[in-house]
């Protein structure tokens, strides 16, 4: 991002007769750090339609005021149509109206109760919605001063940028310190999203590139505790000083770096930042011909890891061999383009539209590149998703068969490629519903894959499921360790509670996850599973109420209302269960009649559900829903058929 780079911006979606209403939400958003765009900013004689149009456009976040008067705004559907589409819609409920169909799958942050203070949990949850929709922070209109070193996000590199004017081509300067840390524990370091201070788009993807490049290379070292990406990128334009960074991120250093081109020459600056003091400690430029990115991106991330893994080592010997570049990457711009909007639109597991969406992107990086692995491991994952949660049941075989043949494809490319090993796993545990034949991929992803988030998160959930509480634990514990700023890594860490039958644990990881993606599906209902455990009905029932997720929140509830003794609405939700989704649920189904005393029909649904490849299945080992067919021959003849030891 360049110095000049605007504040996310905020277009307010309102009915006219909410004006008031409008009012007071834009000044309380605008305190809160983003620019807020209503229509009244049109200037004279613009046209309106037009004006609106291109807002909407350019906009970071669509903040929809549902009201009374709104659902029946024909402006206001059309506004909050087109963010949806853009897929960056953030809903308030003004009064607590019911949204129109469809947009009742997305949590609106509820402001009947508020009453204007710019301080309230209310705003507080709309910046939240706004960031994650964005990937952008607010910035506060106003610093505070502070008694350490105030080294920003857009300022971290002002020293190092001083070195730059004394370094001719192709030559290094550097500057270190004594670092903290010992041997007792791994040094950690942040890899912040790299600046582009070029015009060129071109030099975007080399910027964005090198991060990833550099935080793949290092988190290869034993040595060395890498935060995620999915973490680190939330400071791409953040404002805050390296010690409140770190401090978030938990960890000892940032390593920032700027990217400029000059003519055909690239110069990129690099600084570690002390994540204890604010003090730049190691530095390093380097310039070089720009024929080709990625060549030049892979050397300047082998000669910092090397750079780096030296003056890091503190047991006196010398520092673990840095390998030379991430496997099972790609060298085609447009294939790496396709790639980061697939995995920007896949993390945000919002929607069918946004898994298919995904799905595409990653199809398109493929044309692109036929070798990108890491774009057929992301394929796969995205059509395993695509039938776990949406795939008629005609069409799962299908699916499954593609996922599988993806994630073979990526290991056919890339040995070495964790990242693909755990997916094959994923996919043979969630499409081919055999927990036997995932272990050794699943090992495998372990083995390669130890400073990696995501592999570490689906090799605990993996374990967990299979009753390996200390081996889920512990690949848990790390992965939040590197990725703890990651909704998808807080929900899983909640499942993971779960399996292990630790209901109050649960609840606040998934909680966690919903504060930083309040359109998170499938955490109410994680919630209520765990109050349901725990016997807090009436509060169960108000989080299946919120879960967007129409199997989870159906089954939930008829689950709940039985308890609560309201047979009848128990009776109409498992109704609608069964009419709305049919054989896609037939786990959900076995649930809600396991739990309601009717075993016979129950084991019948899962027999059912694994004849179909029901996903649901992964659950059954240790799944409280269905404790009441843990003594039925037939139940633990099925557990051995999915190889469940």
């Amino acid at each position: 991002m360049g110095e000049t780079d605007p504040r996310p911006t905020v277009f307010l979606s309102y009915a006219r007769a909410d004006g008031q209403a409008a009012t007071r939400l834009a000044a309380a958003l605008e305190a809160a750090g983003f620019d807020v765009w209503r229509d009244t900013l049109i200037e004279g004689g613009a046209a309106f339609a037009k004006s609106i149009e291109s807002s909407l456009e350019s906009c970071t976040a669509v903040v929809v005021c549902w009201s009374c008067r709104s659902v029946d705004s024909d402006w206001v559907l059309d506004e909050a149509g087109r963010g949806r589409d853009l897929r960056k819609l953030v809903p308030v409920a003004l009064d607590g109206v019911e949204p129109p169909l469809g947009f009742r799958q997305y949590h609106a942050v509820d402001l009947s109760h508020w009453r204007g203070a710019t301080g309230a949990e209310e705003i507080a949850a709309i910046a939240r919605g706004i960031s994650a929709v964005s990937g952008r922070a607010a910035a506060p209109r106003h610093a505070t001063p502070a008694k350490r070193p105030a080294f920003s996000r857009r300022s971290l590199l002002a020293v190092a940028a001083g070195v730059a004017t004394a370094a001719a081509a192709g030559v290094a300067v550097w500057r270190f310190g004594p670092f903290r840390g010992g041997a007792a524990s791994p040094t950690s370091v942040a890899v912040i999203p790299f600046e582009n201070l070029s015009d060129s788009a071109e030099q975007g993807y080399f910027a964005e590139g090198l991060s990833e490049e550099l935080r793949a290379t290092l988190a290869r070292n034993a040595g060395l505790q890498v935060m995620a990406e999915a973490s680190s990128r939330q400071f791409r334009a953040s404002e805050d000083d390296a010690v409140t960074i770190a401090d978030k991120l938990g960890v000892d250093y940032l390593l920032n770096g700027k990217v400029r081109r000059v003519g055909d020459e690239v110069r990129v600056t690099v600084d570690v930042i002390d994540g204890g003091t604010g003090f730049s400690r190691w530095s390093q430029i380097f310039e070089r011909a720009l024929s080709d990115i990625f060549a030049v991106q892979a050397e300047i991330a082998t000669l910092v890891a090397s750079g780096l893994m030296r003056r890091f080592a503190t047991d006196g010997g010398e520092p673990a061999e840095v390998a030379a570049s991430i496997a099972g990457g790609t060298r085609d711009l447009e294939a790496y383009d396709a790639y980061l909007r697939g995995r920007a639109l896949y993390d945000l597991s919002a929607d069918e539209a946004s898994e298919r969406a995904a799905l595409a992107q990653f199809d398109a990086a493929i044309a692109a590149d036929p070798a990108y692995a890491a774009a057929h491991a992301a394929r796969a994952r995205s059509l395993t998703a695509i039938a776990n949660q949406y795939g008629e049941v005609a069409d799962l075989d299908a699916l499954y068969d593609a996922a599988i043949a993806s994630a073979e494809r990526a290991i056919a490319i890339a040995p070495e490629l964790a990242d693909a090993h755990s997916t094959l796993g994923f996919t043979l545990f969630q499409g081919r519903l055999n927990a036997r034949a995932a272990r050794e991929p699943f090992e495998r992803s372990r083995e390669l894959g130890a400073g990696e988030s995501t592999v570490l998160a689906r090799y605990a959930q993996y374990s967990a499921r299979c009753g390996r509480h200390r081996q889920a634990g512990e690949a848990m514990e790390r992965a939040l360790l590197l990725d703890r700023l990651n909704p998808l890594i807080h929900r899983a860490a909640g499942a993971i509670a779960y399996a292990a039958r630790r209901w109050e644990d649960s609840i606040a990881p998934a909680r966690q996850g919903l504060e930083m993606n309040p359109r998170l599906s499938r955490a109410h209902a994680a919630i209520a599973d765990a109050l349901l455990m725990l016997g807090r009905l009436d509060e169960a029932r108000a989080e299946y109420l919120a879960e967007p997720a129409e199997d989870f929140r159906l089954a939930g509830i008829a689950i709940v209302e039985r308890r609560r003794g309201d047979a009848i609405a128990a009776e109409a939700a498992h109704a609608r269960l069964v009419a709305g989704l049919g054989d896609r649920v037939l786990y959900q189904q076995a649930q809600v009649l396991a739990q309601w005393g009717r075993p016979d029909p129950a084991i019948e649904a899962l027999e059912r559900a694994r004849e179909l490849g029901d996903s649901g299945l992964i659950y059954a080992r240790n799944d409280p829903f269905l404790d009441p067919l843990r003594e039925d021959a037939r139940f633990v003849k099925l557990l051995n058929r999915l190889g469940f030891d």
